[in-house]
């Protein structure tokens, strides 16, 4: 497979329920019968939603209900045909779509648009811009030369000059439509995870036809981004987008943060820093997840070690919100990724919030070149 599909991602908390259910087993309920190609369940470490509830795993009263995010990536038709059932069920939080490149096994043949190139083995189209997020999605257990398939994976794309990569350990999912879940006793092979990577089209292009080698049978998807911040270097500003696009369709913007627990702001952990101004601030939410593995910039890939005081997992923190908003959020962040972290900014062309007062925004899909 190597065509368009759509992203859907959903924020809520992770005691929600509904009709006397958890809402993440009725989500994934939902994707299991229809047969998703990929999905996966993410447990959040701090978080906060359109009315301030601060939800986090430092405080005992707090950490019962932790933020939580999932996503499901296939061809627009089943997306969209799945997506009554899902606002049915769902009574709050936060879900978009986003247009994304999902490509499945061997990379036998180019994107749309693009052509094989004997040099790098693959041209993206041109609609992926300068730079882009790969996704790769693979199994707990699953290994590559007697390691796991997400180091050799994080190996592969530090040694090819990607700017980043971190990886996040799904507890519930969907590979190729079968339906998969964390247990406590179990090795929990298939669970999926995902390793997201940012750097330029041409390093991504490279490393495409490698990564089609090194895993049987991938699963990735391609996504445009822009990299404003890396190790605290201004690159560039986020995209300006307008409020709507040329039919009145509400176009959103979202800024990803990447860190680690290591990273401080005047002794402060920094993503706690960020979700704690933007908190304060007119922020619309914002939700930190705690990875693994990873890396940044030139440093190798790490995870956590035995008897390390601190710890160097990585750490993504995600910010959704109006375009206006957006550029008053990045303002806080510019600051205070002054000396660390990686920041990406997207556009994400459709929204819908629901609380228990009202619903913003809808799920019709916006439409704006940039």
């Amino acid at each position: 497979m190597n065509d368009d599909c759509l992203k859907l991602t959903t924020y809520f908390g992770e005691r929600d329920r509904t009709g006397g259910r958890l809402l993440a087993d009725a989500l994934f309920d939902i994707y299991g019968a229809h047969r998703v190609q990929t999905s996966v369940l993410l447990r959040g470490a701090e978080g906060f939603g359109r009315l301030h509830h601060l939800h986090t795993d430092r405080l005992l009263s707090l950490s019962e209900d932790l933020p939580v995010v999932s996503i499901a990536v296939d061809t627009r038709p089943r997306i969209e045909s799945m997506l009554e059932a899902v606002m049915q069920i769902k009574r709050r939080g936060l879900v978009t779509l986003e247009r994304a490149r999902l490509v499945s096994g061997e990379l036998g043949a180019p994107p749309a648009g693009g052509a094989l190139d004997p040099a790098t083995g693959v041209v993206l189209p041109d609609e992926l811009g300068k730079e882009t997020k790969l996704t790769v999605y693979v199994g707990r257990q699953q290994r590559v030369d007697g390691r796991p398939a997400f180091v050799a994976v994080c190996d592969l794309l530090y040694r090819r000059g990607v700017a980043g990569a971190t990886v996040l350990l799904g507890v519930d999912g969907t590979s190729r439509g079968r339906r998969t879940r964390a247990r406590f006793f179990a090795r929990n092979s298939d669970v999926p995870m995902m390793i997201i990577g940012v750097g330029t089209a041409e390093r991504v292009a490279d490393v495409l036809p490698e990564l089609s080698g090194l895993l049987r049978d991938p699963i990735l998807t391609l996504e445009r981004v822009r990299l404003c911040k890396r190790s605290g270097e201004l690159l560039a500003r986020p995209h300006e987008l307008p409020g709507t696009d040329e039919h009145g369709i509400a176009v959103w913007q979202k800024l990803m943060v990447y860190s680690s627990d290591s990273a401080t702001w005047h002794g402060r952990p920094l993503h706690l820093e960020i979700i704690r101004r933007l908190r304060a601030s007119d922020a619309a939410g914002a939700t930190s997840l705690r990875g693994i593995w990873g890396f940044r910039g030139t440093r190798p890939p790490r995870g956590d070690k035995v008897f390390q005081v601190r710890r160097h997992v990585p750490v993504v923190t995600v910010v959704i919100d109006a375009p206006e908003r957006i550029a008053r959020s990045f303002a806080i962040i510019d600051e205070v990724t002054r000396e660390h972290g990686m920041v990406t900014s997207e556009m994400v062309p459709a929204m819908t919030a629901i609380s228990a007062h009202d619903t913003l925004g809808d799920l019709r899909i916006a439409r704006h070149d940039y």
